[in-house]
């Protein structure tokens, strides 16, 4: 998908981060914009902080945990401007606990947010890009996703869930011949406040900015990446710094190495 312009793009969790940042770029590429998340005063906020013309971005509050009101939510993205090109399943929550310290309510909210939420959007907008025969679903996946550290299970779990998912789902469109592509975003350590608003053992938010995130890549840099992915028509990318990929590296080619030094890491 090289042109961009006048594409019809709906982005979760578009109120800060990743979300916020891509919303940034895709106005900058004239694009119609549906932003989604909970806060209707912080997607306010980001709209009046685009570039371009104001009405070519829509705001549709949404709760990815409320698998309720996904159904009747993707009917109206699809009629603010009579479709959907590109859907971005960004909204997402991280952990912060040791497993023998989190209460299972903790496992399900994170599988709730970041896994049945996020596949519920694309069940239900998916019937819609096969009828067009035309769509592009970017997921928000992590290096979680492909390896996993102390403090963050249920987080890492739902990552490999959307990994798997999002894998079957693009073979299957191959094999029904639809050119609905599926692009895995696999960011490192963005510097976002994903670890403030983490859940601690007992369900509680963390409420402290993470070391590696205060280090980590510019959301606006991720942004800019993750839109070069779709245009050059990606499977999967890594957004990462040197050790998150060196991770996956070890992890896939010296599994045995990787558990020795997985637990060398101080997680934050």
């Amino acid at each position: 998908m090289n042109d961009l312009r006048e594409k019809v793009v709906w982005i979760t969790g578009a109120s800060s981060g990743i979300g916020e940042a891509l919303t940034y770029e895709f106005a900058k590429l004239n694009s119609k914009i549906i932003i989604s998340a909970r806060r209707k005063e912080e997607l306010e906020r980001v709209k009046s902080s685009c570039s371009g013309d104001q009405n070519n971005i829509k705001i549709l509050t949404l709760d990815v945990a409320d698998i309720t009101q996904i159904s009747e939510r993707t009917e109206e993205a699809w009629e603010l401007f009579g479709s959907i090109d590109v859907l971005i399943n960004n909204a997402g929550v991280s952990q912060r606990g040791l497993v023998k310290e989190t209460i299972l309510d903790v496992d399900r909210r994170l599988f709730e947010i970041n896994y049945f939420g996020n596949i519920a959007l694309t069940k239900y907008l998916l019937p819609k890009m096969m009828s067009r025969n035309s769509g592009y679903i970017v997921v928000t996946s992590s290096v979680a996703g492909k390896v996993s550290t102390p403090l963050r299970s249920a987080y890492a779990a739902t990552k490999h869930a959307l990994q798997g998912f999002y894998d079957a789902l693009r073979a299957e469109m191959v094999q029904d011949k639809k050119d609905i592509r599926v692009l895995l975003v696999c960011p490192g350590f963005i510097k976002t406040n994903i670890t403030y608003h983490s859940l601690k053992g007992s369900g509680e938010p963390l409420n402290e900015m993470g070391d590696a995130h205060k280090k980590g890549i510019s959301p606006e840099d991720c942004a800019k990446r993750i839109i070069r992915g779709i245009k050059n028509n990606k499977e999967e990318i890594y957004i990462a710094g040197f050790l998150e990929n060196f991770a996956v590296y070890v992890k896939r080619f010296f599994p045995s190495l990787y558990s020795k030094l997985v637990t060398r890491i101080k997680s934050t």
